[in-house]
């Protein structure tokens, strides 16, 4: 609980403060986790892809606008986040082909009935969720670089960087991907993070896994073949893994959007960050929920282990699954009474801390030095942007 001093006027210490989050260190998948250069060298673009063909349809499109160009800054902001949305949409495409609602919406894909069958073991209406973050996904980067063009900005394209090999299960769609689902390493703090009462990361605290196996090694969160639809444990730990990185993935987009908009100096742009940030929150509030209703089970190919998180040694109220609202916390000083807050919001090194945490996710796994110094240094502009600087 809080231990703030009801009307205090007195300034906070050092102590009471937010610790730094640095923006050095970006590691590659090995060499990236040390950061280097800027180039990109281009590769094959795959033009049929669902992201390839969104972006088509932004070029072009709308009239200038009367607002004038855009700060460096702000072009840099909105230019992280649009690579980020590109990013997500690819993944949530993955997922969608396999257990999602293929339409006009969300093409691609023909489903995976026994995969679907096991996400919808925890919510009848999975395929319909999974459509419709897909969907959200593709239009906030198609929104984001029609708006970057619109503003003299440079729209961000990854299709140089569309290099790597998804799943060959039955409904997979069977073309390069930006992301890989298939080696994924989750990492589940969040979980206890929204629950606790007197911690915050922007205070630089630290949070114990809900689900500690999944930061172990490295997992599919869809099959790979169709070897992986058998045996039963091994497609349900399957699904658990996608159960338990939808949520991990939104919780990022939802600090990372207020974040940055810390930074913002435009009112447009501004209001561009609140408008979509939200909608991440919507996302991670749903998928948060989902998680907990994920069944306990050892995958026995891999031993991976799902457990009950409403028995010892889990339980309480920092794992109890039923607890989906954000809990009271500290924010700003621990002088200050504890709010319902998101965590973090704290902006030192947000864009860079944001590429550090999906490549550790493992997303990236496979992708090329070129795609890692791009993608850092977009990071590297967005973190060095100034509210009216």
């Amino acid at each position: 609980m809080s231990n703030a001093g009801s009307g205090s006027t007195d300034k906070p210490t050092q102590a009471d403060m937010p610790a730094d989050q640095s923006s050095d260190g970006v590691t590659s998948r090995r060499s990236f986790l040390a950061g280097a250069g800027v180039a990109a060298v281009g590769v094959g673009v795959l033009a049929d892809s669902p992201v390839a063909a969104a972006r088509g349809r932004i070029r072009h499109s709308g009239s200038r606008r009367a607002h004038g160009r855009l700060t460096r800054g702000d072009e840099a902001i909105l230019r992280f986040v649009a690579a980020a949305e590109t990013l997500e949409a690819d993944f949530w495409q993955q997922y969608n082909e396999l257990a999602g609602v293929q339409d006009s919406e969300v093409p691609g894909g023909s489903g995976n009935p026994a995969y679907t069958a096991a996400l919808s073991a925890l919510d009848d209406d999975m395929p319909q969720y999974i459509h419709d973050n897909t969907d959200d996904e593709i239009t906030h980067f198609t929104f984001l670089n029609a708006y970057l063009e619109s503003r003299g900005g440079r729209p961000v394209d990854l299709e140089p960087f569309r290099t790597l090999d998804g799943s060959t299960a039955t409904g997979a769609q069977g073309i390069k991907r930006l992301t890989n689902l298939m080696q994924l390493t989750v990492d589940t703090t969040w979980y206890t993070r929204y629950r606790s009462d007197s911690k915050n990361p922007d205070f630089g605290d630290s949070f114990p896994p809900a689900v500690p196996g999944l930061l172990q090694g490295q997992f599919p969160a869809i099959p790979r073949t169709d070897a992986d639809l058998a045996p039963v444990d091994h497609l349900t730990a399957i699904a658990n893994t996608a159960a338990w990185h939808f949520p991990t993935i939104e919780q990022g987009g939802n600090s990372l959007y207020p974040q940055l908009a810390q930074r913002a100096t435009d009112a447009e742009v501004l209001r561009v960050l609140l408008s979509i940030g939200p909608t991440e929150t919507m996302h991670f509030q749903t998928w948060h929920d989902i998680a907990g209703d994920t069944p306990a089970v050892t995958d026995p190919t891999n031993g991976l282990v799902f457990p009950d998180l409403n028995a010892p040694p889990f339980g309480g109220e920092l794992f109890q699954t039923n607890l989906i609202m954000p809990e009271p916390t500290i924010f700003l000083s621990r002088k200050l009474p504890i709010v319902s807050i998101i965590r973090p919001t704290e902006t030192q090194g947000a864009a860079m801390g944001a590429l550090q945490f999906l490549t550790a996710d493992g997303l990236f796994q496979g992708q090329s030095q070129d795609f890692f110094r791009f993608m850092e240094e977009l990071a590297r502009e967005a973190d060095r942007a100034q509210r009216f600087g």
